[in-house]
């Protein structure tokens, strides 16, 4: 298997979809109530739903760049406002957290090879 898609619920989808473009997503499908975008990088997409209520989304996207301090500074300079700059973390990963309009949780990472093979790694291919 492998993962298509995550869809995140968006108050706004004018707002939303202006502000994954700004951080360098391509879109692919735009819809008054749904839009999906294409990761710059590997065919990944993800996509946006309008939520006409309110709702407390408590998953956490992951965003994986190599470059993620540099990207980090672009994306300062484009105007993106990041609530924990990169940090090293004590999993390996080094992180920077930032919110869409809507307030899903987002993380821009870098792990290399720690992402799918940290020293504590439980379950290992033959």
């Amino acid at each position: 298997m492998n993962l298509n898609q995550v869809t995140l619920p968006v108050k706004n989808m004018d707002e939303a979809t202006g502000f994954y473009r700004k951080l360098g997503f391509l879109q692919i499908v735009d819809t008054p109530h749904y839009a999906r975008f294409e990761c710059p990088v590997g065919g990944s997409t993800f996509s946006l739903s309008l939520n006409d209520g309110d709702f407390n989304n408590g998953a956490i996207i992951y965003f994986e760049n190599e470059k993620l301090d540099d990207l980090v500074d672009k994306l300062i300079a484009k105007g993106i406002v990041f609530q924990q700059m990169p940090t090293d973390m004590r999993y390996l990963w080094r992180e920077a957290v930032l919110h869409d309009p809507s307030g899903n949780k987002i993380k821009l990472y870098w792990a290399g090879d720690n992402r799918l093979n940290p020293p504590w790694k439980v379950e290992k291919r033959a």
